[in-house]
């Protein structure tokens, strides 16, 4: 019998072997190839999860922030108040949008209390703007002027590169970024801002901005609450930062937090994303923006500051601007965009427990397009009561679980922003947690 020879006379059963069989054939491990690959990937698994862990956020047993009130109250007049003030940063053009929310918080709040508000400029202020407001305000009206030195570039700082890099970035199209006074004003609420001569006597201060809006009645004084229940920040409105304006904020932030062998808080942890590549791979990650030395990444998530009441002593402390001081060496508040809101909540994050930081989900808040409407409480108007006064016309309707007094927005939508950054920030506060399929359309609501 003949025999089919190959052309190379190898046998035939070696030709139906395909160059992809034989490559398969090369690269078979032996068993004990096998099981150390194996013995790696679960060490790799084992890393991975315990490193995560290593940031996962302990749920209190105890709601450690419920709101301060969840229904009107007969505002108390006569009780004594705290040493604090309203602050509104502005300027002489916008008399209209400054006006608009004096009104407001006249109307809702200080009509009540009388706080005294403080309005802050860089230029000297026109005489309408003072007579306006004047006539506006119901307590004590202040009108300071910022000292240039805390408005400006650093003594130290190349200003023709700065003013290059603010180009540059008005040119890549980050957000503000592109205006000079902008980050002037960045650069002053994050440290300037809390030793000002003009605050000095103040311990607290409530920031409000032009062209805002308050919805509700506030019918307690947030000031004395905040102080007897030991709080140090508060906030409406939490959101993910623009990732363009801050790239290498956190990475700088942690570099001081481990500088100065800090602990790492329940608040810290909930605004850290921790890296899912095992060891030594997820160091290789600090190379990439929003990183750490070891690799974790920073959410992005902080509290919106364009609304905040909060202890100007916490600020005032060595710590914080001690921190304050090394991140303005940089020079980064102008070769990148730093927002004081980014800077205020990592510092917060890093630097506080955090049962001292409070959300007032029972104010009705707008600023720009984002706001936050809390429904209004069953039973709870007061509508017979002459302080408060007004007719319900204008109140929204109640909805059962409402924590609203006397709302003037729809509380059939709480907020109109993600939920994802607020329920993460809330998360070391919170003793019952949202259902995981609302921590999922969180990213997307």
């Amino acid at each position: 019998m003949l025999r089919r020879i190959l052309p190379t006379g190898a046998p035939l059963h070696h030709r139906r072997r395909g160059p992809v069989t034989r490559l398969l054939s090369r690269l078979l491990l032996s068993r004990q190839s096998r099981i150390a690959l194996l013995l790696l990937a679960l060490a790799a698994l084992t890393d991975v999860i315990f490193h995560a862990q290593q940031y996962s956020v302990r749920r209190p047993t105890t709601e450690l922030d419920e709101p301060f009130a969840t229904t009107c109250r007969e505002p108390d007049v006569t009780a004594p108040r705290e040493n604090a003030a309203l602050v509104m940063l502005a300027r002489n053009g916008e008399l209209a949008e400054a006006k608009r929310t004096v009104e407001s918080i006249e109307r809702h709040f200080n009509r009540w209390f009388h706080y005294p508000i403080v309005f802050l400029n860089d230029e000297a202020w026109d005489d309408e703007f003072v007579t306006v407001m004047n006539a506006t305000v119901s307590g004590e009206a202040r009108f300071e002027v910022i000292p240039q030195a805390e408005w400006t570039f650093p003594a130290w700082m190349d200003v023709d590169r700065a003013r290059e890099s603010i180009a540059r970035q008005g040119r890549e199209g980050i957000l503000y970024a592109g205006m000079e006074t902008y980050h002037h004003m960045c650069r002053f609420y994050s440290g300037k801002f809390y030793t000002l001569e003009a605050l000095k006597q103040y311990s607290w201060y409530w920031r409000i901005e032009p062209d805002v809006d308050f919805h509700c009645s506030i019918t307690y004084d947030p000031f004395v609450e905040m102080a007897r229940r030991d709080k140090v920040y508060g906030y409406t409105i939490s959101l993910p930062e623009e990732p363009a304006t801050c790239p290498t904020l956190f990475r700088e932030i942690a570099d001081w937090k481990e500088q100065h062998n800090l602990r790492t808080t329940q608040l810290w942890k909930s605004m850290v994303s921790p890296s899912w590549a095992p060891w030594p791979v997820r160091s290789l990650l600090s190379w990439f923006r929003h990183r750490d030395r070891l690799g974790d990444g920073w959410s992005l998530c902080h509290y919106w500051s364009n609304f905040e009441i909060a202890n100007l002593d916490f600020f005032r402390r060595r710590d914080y601007q001690d921190l304050f001081e090394y991140l303005d060496k940089t020079g980064k508040f102008y070769t990148e965009r730093w927002g004081d809101a980014a800077v205020h909540s990592l510092a917060l994050a890093m630097l506080l427990d955090a049962h001292k930081v409070h959300h007032f989900e029972d104010f009705g808040y707008r600023h720009d397009w984002f706001f936050q409407c809390p429904a209004n409480a069953p039973g709870g108007q007061l509508p017979s009561s002459e302080l408060l006064g007004g007719g319900s016309s204008s109140w929204a309707p109640e909805r059962d679980g409402g924590i609203g007094c006397r709302c003037e927005c729809d509380g059939s939508r709480t907020v109109n922003f993600g939920r994802r950054c607020l329920n993460r920030l809330k998360k070391p506060n919170t003793a019952k947690q949202p259902p995981s399929w609302e921590t999922f359309l969180g990213w997307f609501l």
